[in-house]
C-alpha cells in the first residue's frame, strides 16, 4: 500500500476541517449571527494556516528541500494541491458571505455600498469621513526618494494609483502610485445615521468610504484606481533558545522580524489597476500562485465582531447559556475541603470557569497554603488568575509559575504578563530550552495538621476565564497523593535539574507520554488475542504522528475496537479493509469548539479514563512538555464515559470519515441527538450511568 493510501495528508486534512466550519456557515438550521461567526473563524483559520503551515511549505522549497514526507508528498506537490483547495474555498467563503448579508437585509440590517445610500445619509457619512476617519490616515506615495513601505500582515490596505494634473505640462500623462493604510483602529462596519425611531439599521464599510473621498488626500491629482488589498506574511518565529542568554528578550526580537516575515499570500480586490498589482507583485516578490483575487470585502473576520455588536439581535443568535457552578462546591466557602473528601470534575463551557478562579483565589488568601505552582500557556486580557497569583506572592506565599513565552500569536500578551508576575514577587519560568510548556496543572501545598497536603488541578484547556466560555474543557481537582506527588515533581522538573522521575501516575511528554499510549494500546492487543474486552476511544484535536497511526493499525488489525473523535486533522485512514477496518472518526463541529482530550481503553474488563493536554501529533508528543493524567474516581470515569458516549452517538453535528479522506454527515435517525446540547444537561452525564466500554 503506498503512503498517499495509507495515510491522508496532514495540511489537506486540515483544510477538510475547515471546510466543515465552512458547512456550519451553509447551514441554514444555524442562527443567521452565528453562521457569521462561523464564516469569520473560516478566514482566521485561513490566515493562520497561510502563515504558519503554506510559509513552512515554501521555506521548504526555499531551502531546496525535495523529500516527500510520510503521507507521499512532496513540498512542491502539497503546496500546489493546497492553493487549489484553498482558492475553491475562498470562492465558496464569499458565496456564503452574499448569502448571508441578503439574509440579514431581510431582518432588517443592511451593508450598502456608497452608491445606495441616499443624498442625507451620503452627507452624514462625509461629516463622519472629516472629523473621524481623516484625521488618521496617511498616504504614504510610492517613488524614488520614498521607497515602498513594510506592510504589515493581515491589516487592510488600498493601493492608489494617480494620474498627474492635465494642466501640469512637466508631470502631463504620468502616473503615480501611493498606499493607504485602512486604520484597524475604527470601527470596520461604520453605522449610517437613519430614520429616528427605525429599528433598521444601516451600515457602510470604512474602506468604501475612504475610496469615495481618497481624493481629499491627493490633491491636484486625477484618481486612476483605488482598490483594496491584504498581505499574509510568515508569522513564525526562529528562535535560537540555545544561543540566547535572555529568552524573554530573543522572542521580544523575533516578534519584531515577524514584522518583516516574508509574505506568503495576497489578497487582492477583483478588477485591481494593472499599475497596482505589477508594482505589489514586485515589490512583495510574489508570483501568480500567491495571489487570490476576491470578488468581494477583504478579510472577513470583521464579521465576528460586527455580529455580536449588533443590538436587539438575539433571536438570531443561540440562546444564551449560563455555566452554572459545579454543585459540589454550591454550598461551600472551602472548595478544598470538598476536595479532601472526593474528586471534583469540571466540564466547561457547562460548567463555570469561576470555580477555577475561586481555587486559586482561596489558596492565595488562605495562611494555611505554603506555596502555588502553575503553568500559563494562554491567558486572557484581565485575567482573575494572574491577579490571584499575584496577591499570594505578595503576601509571601512561595509562588512559582512556567509562562510560556512561545504560545503562537499569545507571545507579547505572556512577555507582559510574565513581567507583571515578576514584579509581584512570583517566580516566573519560561520552560525548558527546545521545548514547549503545554501541559495544565496548578499544585496548591497546604499545612494541615502537622503535615502538608497537596491540592491539584489538571485540566485539557487552557487557564483563560475567555475560551472556557466556548471551548469544551475538563478540568480535574484532586488532592489523591499519587498525583500531588508527580504535580511537585514534574515542577522540579520544569524549573531545576531534577533527573526524570518514576511516574506513579503521570506521563508526561516528551519522554515518557508516548511510551505510555503504546503501552496502552499493547494491552488491549493483548486482550483482543486473549478474547477478552478491548477497545479504545480517544477524544482529540488531532491525530498526525505516524507511530501513533501506526499502532493503532496494528490494534484493528489485531481486532480491538477503535473509536476517534478527532475534531481537526486526523491523517489515519479509518475503514480501509486489511488495515483499519475496526476504527471509526468523527468530528464534531457546532456551537462550541471541542478541545478536550479524554482516552478511554477497556481494561481487559476494568476500565481505564484518562484527561490530557496532548493531541496525538508529532510536536505534543516530542517537543513539548504535556501531561497524561489517570481518572482515579469511579463516578467521574463513569461522567466522562457519558461524554463519550454522547460524542460517538451524535448525529446531527457529527461528520464520519470515510477511507476517502473525505467527511460526510453521520445518517440521521428518528431521535435526533446532538451532543453539545445534551451535555448542556448537566445532571444528565454527572449522575445518570448510560455508558460503558461496552456499549461505546
Amino acid at each position: 500500500m503506498t503512503a498517499s493510501k495509507k495515510y491522508i495528508n496532514r495540511d489537506l486534512s486540515w483544510i477538510e476541517f475547515n471546510r466543515r466550519v465552512l458547512e456550519e456557515a451553509e447551514d441554514v438550521a444555524t442562527p443567521l449571527l452565528e453562521r457569521m461567526q462561523f464564516l469569520s473563524i473560516v478566514s482566521s483559520n485561513l490566515d493562520e494556516f497561510m502563515s504558519v503551515r503554506v510559509a513552512g511549505l515554501k521555506d521548504q522549497l526555499k531551502a531546496g528541500f525535495l523529500k516527500a514526507d510520510f503521507t507521499g508528498y512532496t513540498p512542491h506537490g502539497l503546496l500546489k494541491r493546497i492553493m487549489k483547495r484553498t482558492s475553491q474555498m475562498v470562492r465558496r467563503q464569499y458565496k456564503v458571505y452574499r448569502e448571508l448579508m441578503r439574509s440579514l437585509a431581510k431582518e432588517g440590517t443592511t451593508l450598502l455600498s456608497w452608491g445606495d445610500l441616499n443624498r442625507e445619509q451620503a452627507e452624514a457619512m462625509s461629516e463622519y469621513f472629516q472629523k473621524i476617519v481623516y484625521p488618521v490616515l496617511t498616504p504614504m506615495a510610492v517613488d524614488s526618494s520614498r521607497p515602498f513601505p513594510l506592510l504589515h500582515g493581515k491589516e487592510l490596505y488600498l493601493a492608489v494609483v494617480l494620474k498627474a494634473d492635465p494642466a501640469d505640462e512637466k508631470l502631463k500623462g504620468q502616473t503615480f502610485s501611493a498606499i493607504v493604510q485602512v486604520p484597524s483602529i475604527l470601527s470596520r462596519a461604520v453605522e449610517v445615521p437613519g430614520r429616528r425611531n427605525s429599528r433598521k439599521m444601516t451600515f457602510l464599510l470604512l474602506e468604501d468610504l475612504i475610496k469615495v473621498h481618497i481624493g481629499q488626500l491627493f490633491s491636484g491629482y486625477e484618481i486612476e484606481g483605488v482598490h483594496a488589498f491584504r498581505v499574509t506574511r510568515n508569522s513564525d518565529l526562529a528562535i535560537n533558545e540555545e544561543g540566547a542568554e535572555d529568552l524573554l528578550q530573543e522572542i521580544e526580537k523575533e516578534l519584531r522580524r515577524r514584522r518583516r516575515g516574508f509574505p506568503v499570500r495576497l489578497e487582492v480586490e477583483t478588477g485591481m489597476h494593472g499599475d497596482a498589482l505589477e508594482l505589489l507583485k514586485d515589490e512583495l516578490e510574489v508570483t501568480e500562485d500567491d495571489i487570490f483575487e476576491i470578488e468581494g470585502s477583504l478579510d472577513l473576520t470583521f464579521l465576528s465582531k460586527f455580529a455580536s455588536s449588533l443590538p436587539n439581535s438575539e433571536h438570531l443568535r443561540y440562546p444564551p447559556l449560563d455555566p452554572v457552578y459545579p454543585v459540589e462546591f454550591e454550598e461551600t466557602e472551602q472548595m478544598m475541603s470538598v476536595i479532601r473528601e472526593r474528586d471534583v470534575l469540571v466540564y466547561h463551557p457547562y460548567e463555570s470557569f469561576e470555580a477555577v478562579n475561586d481555587f486559586i483565589y482561596e489558596a492565595a488568601v488562605d495562611p494555611d497554603v505554603l506555596a502555588i505552582k502553575m503553568t500559563l500557556y494562554r491567558v486572557n486580557v484581565n485575567s482573575l488568575l494572574v491577579k490571584a497569583l499575584a496577591q499570594a506572592a505578595e503576601s509571601g506565599k512561595q509562588v512559582t509559575v512556567v509562562v510560556e513565552l512561545k504560545a503562537r500569536f499569545d507571545e507579547e500578551r505572556n512577555i507582559a504578563w510574565a513581567r507583571q508576575l515578576e514584579k509581584a514577587g512570583c517566580h516566573v519560568v519560561y520552560g525548558l530550552v527546545g521545548l514547549k510548556t503545554h501541559a495544565k496543572i496548578t499544585l496548591v501545598v497546604r499545612r494541615e495538621e502537622g503535615s502538608l497536603r497537596r491540592y491539584v488541578h489538571v485540566g485539557t484547556g487552557n487557564y483563560n476565564e475567555n475560551t472556557a466560555k466556548v471551548y469544551t474543557d475538563a478540568g480535574l481537582f484532586t488532592c489523591h497523593p499519587d498525583i500531588g506527588t508527580d504535580a511537585s515533581a514534574l515542577f522540579n522538573e520544569m524549573t531545576g535539574y531534577s533527573t526524570p522521575h518514576d511516574w506513579r501516575a503521570f506521563a508526561v511528554a516528551p519522554a515518557g507520554l508516548k511510551p505510555k499510549l503504546f503501552d496502552l494500546i499493547d494491552r488491549e492487543i493483548e486482550f483482543a488475542k486473549a478474547g477478552k474486552p478491548a477497545r479504545i476511544v480517544a477524544k482529540l484535536n488531532s491525530l498526525s504522528n505516524q507511530s501513533m497511526i501506526d499502532k493503532l493499525y496494528e490494534a484493528s488489525q489485531a481486532g480491538v475496537s477503535i473509536h476517534l473523535i478527532v475534531r481537526g486533522v486526523c491523517c489515519l485512514r479509518p475503514g480501509v479493509p486489511g488495515l483499519s477496518e475496526n476504527v471509526r472518526v468523527i468530528s464534531i463541529v457546532d456551537r462550541f469548539l471541542e478541545h478536550s482530550r479524554i482516552l478511554a481503553v477497556s481494561g481487559g474488563g476494568e476500565e481505564e479514563v484518562y484527561i490530557s493536554s496532548a493531541d496525538w501529533m508529532t510536536r505534543n508528543l516530542s517537543r513539548r512538555v504535556e501531561l497524561l493524567c489517570p481518572v482515579y474516581d469511579p463516578s467521574i470515569r463513569q461522567m466522562l464515559l457519558n461524554l463519550l458516549q454522547m460524542n460517538l452517538l451524535d448525529n446531527v453535528k457529527a461528520r464520519e470519515l470515510e477511507p476517502s479522506g473525505n467527511y460526510s454527515r453521520v445518517a440521521g435517525a428518528e431521535q435526533p441527538l446532538r451532543s453539545q446540547f445534551g451535555a448542556a444537561d448537566i445532571p444528565l452525564w454527572k449522575t445518570v450511568a448510560i455508558a460503558s466500554m461496552e456499549q461505546l
